[in-house]
């Protein structure tokens, strides 16, 4: 495979970045300082047009900040050992949380005005209704003011430099693996290749390693984690009264309770559905125990790599024989160089989409090994993007889809292309073989995912309590055997996986909006495979949507109601025809 592979070209947010910003801290000073002259105007009588006005300087403030603030992010992220970079973030991170609370007074005399005064403003203001709505929701848990200041500015040298420090040990580390007789010191995604390795010992001393290095930091990493997790509740529940810590996920999510315990109790009695599949997979693997470091065993002789150009085009051609809309979307995040798919010492681990405001272009990080699995990841991310493009009518404050939502067309891409590498294969084995990527990501996407917030619930409520490092570890590793069962066999070494999971020391409970993504996605693609081309522009016209209402209101015209159980249960049964599909063409 060819060494070279793209990096992305940042120039679009700021070409020269030391001369950019103080030409941007400076208009962005210029108009805070502006803005801050509307609070002696404000009141519940205000014209609608002046009440326009002040919303749209917020939105181009919004844009302005987005952006230092995601070059600032991306630049550290090509190089998470790059001190200039770390320190021009650094820097950035302290001008934002200096800004952000002088903007607070009109959020807060918004959430001090009757809902009739509300309901005359609002009514005029549509493209921002939604904005407000939430503002509205919010209402019960916002703090005066001068709080809100000193909570943002306490987040800096606080919450935010536990979550770099997490970044900066756990991206420095070396994973040492034996490999064709010598040892090879590799970084977390070159290691983590060699957990689909045919090989079960090589996967088993890809675990070990993982976990080794991992566990040796286990003191540091653990104590990040219980400080992240109190000041979630200090903050969540002591100061802002929210009902319980996963509360504070769903209300920003615009979910109520009873959607997500509905998700999750689904999850977790339908634990017997990937049971079934794993059972499968052992006798296509013809093992006599199946171990957790077999989960993502590949299936059969082949060992496919991948170009980076040739994945672009698998990936491409699955959009176009979709809606052309999205191929066409989807390639401009190539053409313009927004895409980062190179692998280097320090960079950022895993794959994410940063879109910064509607009239940019998003970006996309990617470590890209050549692996069948970094194709599905493309995929993945491109569809982050393409939902991002779709949604550029709506304003900085709505287009990001709530999180809910935001795993939708992410998902829906890696569908598209299982569906399209399906239809075109002919060789039953490799047929096998891509049933078995679809049914490892589904659980790696759904109950994985359903787990690790299950053991936040469980975690939060422990450190609350005094809970040490061990308890939580011991915790984890019930909730691992309570979901594989007497069909995997889960080594010690297990207890510790949660010391790797990034999104839970930055993202508290963020890992059920997986769950909940993928769930739907296998709901409106069966929906899709029933209705055909009618389904398109209903599903073309929800990206479009991005976070302009809830999730469940852009949902109600695809007839998806997010509290049923029986909803949910859905997903689930599409993934047992799936089971049930494997099992058919099983040799």
């Amino acid at each position: 495979m060819p060494s070279a592979l793209p990096s992305w070209n940042l120039k679009d947010l700021l070409r020269h970045p030391t001369k950019d910003f103080r030409r941007i801290e400076k208009e962005l000073e210029s108009q805070i300082s502006l803005f801050e002259q509307q609070r002696n105007s404000l009141s519940s009588g205000i014209s609608h047009k002046a009440f326009t006005a002040i919303l749209q300087e917020v939105e181009g403030i919004a844009e302005s900040m987005n952006t230092l603030g995601a070059y600032a992010f991306l630049w550290s992220a090509e190089n998470t050992k790059n001190q200039t970079a770390r320190a021009f973030e650094n820097q950035i991170q302290n001008r934002l949380a200096q800004w952000s609370p002088r903007l607070l007074f009109f959020d807060l005399w918004w959430q001090s005005l009757t809902t009739k005064h509300a309901k005359r403003l609002s009514r005029k203001a549509m493209r921002y209704h939604y904005h407000l709505d939430t503002l509205t929701r919010l209402k019960t848990h916002t703090l005066s003011e001068a709080e809100e200041r000193i909570v943002t500015l306490k987040n800096t040298s606080g919450r935010q430099a536990l979550e770099a420090i997490y970044g900066v040990t756990t991206n420095s580390l070396s994973f040492p693996l034996k490999h064709q007789g010598r040892t090879k010191h590799l970084t977390r995604e070159e290691l983590m290749g060699y957990v689909r390795h045919p090989s079960s010992s090589i996967r088993r001393g890809a675990y070990q390693s993982l976990f080794k290095v991992y566990g040796a930091q286990r003191d540091v990493l653990g104590d990040l984690y219980k400080h992240l997790v109190q000041d979630w509740g200090n903050e969540g529940l002591a100061l802002r009264h929210y009902s319980s810590p996963i509360a504070v996920r769903n209300v920003a999510n615009d979910l109520p309770d009873q959607a997500v315990d509905a998700l999750l109790t689904t999850c977790r009695k339908n634990v017997g559905v990937f049971q079934e599949y794993f059972q499968l997979k052992k006798r296509l693997l013809k093992l006599k125990t199946f171990h957790r470091y077999d989960l993502y065993a590949p299936y059969g002789a082949k060992f496919r790599r991948y170009t980076f150009p040739r994945a672009e085009a698998l990936v491409l051609e699955a959009y176009q024989n979709f809606s052309p809309t999205l191929s066409t979307l989807a390639s401009r995040v190539i053409r313009q160089q927004h895409i980062d798919a190179a692998l280097r010492p320090g960079k950022m681990g895993g794959a994410f989409c940063y879109s910064v405001h509607p009239k940019q272009t998003p970006y996309v990080l990617v470590n890209f090994t050549g692996e069948a699995r970094d194709v599905s990841t493309l995929a993945h991310e491109l569809g982050h993007a393409v939902h991002a493009m779709l949604a550029e009518n709506h304003p900085v404050l709505t287009f990001h889809a709530a999180l809910p939502l935001a795993e939708t067309a992410s998902i829906f891409g890696e569908q598209l292309l299982s569906d399209s590498l399906l239809a075109q294969e002919r060789d039953s084995s490799s047929k096998v073989s891509l049933l078995l990527g679809q049914l490892d990501d589904a659980y790696a996407t759904i109950m994985r995912q359903a787990f690790f917030v299950l053991f936040e619930r469980e975690a939060h409520r422990m450190i609350g309590s005094g809970a040490t490092i061990d308890e939580l570890a011991n915790m984890y590793l019930t909730l691992l055997r309570e979901q594989f069962g007497q069909t995997v066999k889960v080594g010690e070494e297990f207890r510790w996986e949660w010391l790797v999971i990034p999104h839970i020391y930055a993202s508290p409970f963020y890992c059920y909006s997986y769950s909940f993504g993928n769930l739907l996605v296998m709901a409106l693609f069966q929906q899709y495979k029933k209705e055909g081309q009618p389904f398109i522009p209903k599903y073309l016209e929800l990206l479009a949507g991005g976070g302009s209402a809830s999730p469940q209101a852009l949902l109600t015209p695809l007839g998806v109601d997010v509290s049923s159980r029986k909803f949910w249960q859905g997903g689930f049964t599409r993934i047992q025809a799936l089971v049930h599909e494997l099992e058919q063409n099983m040799p």
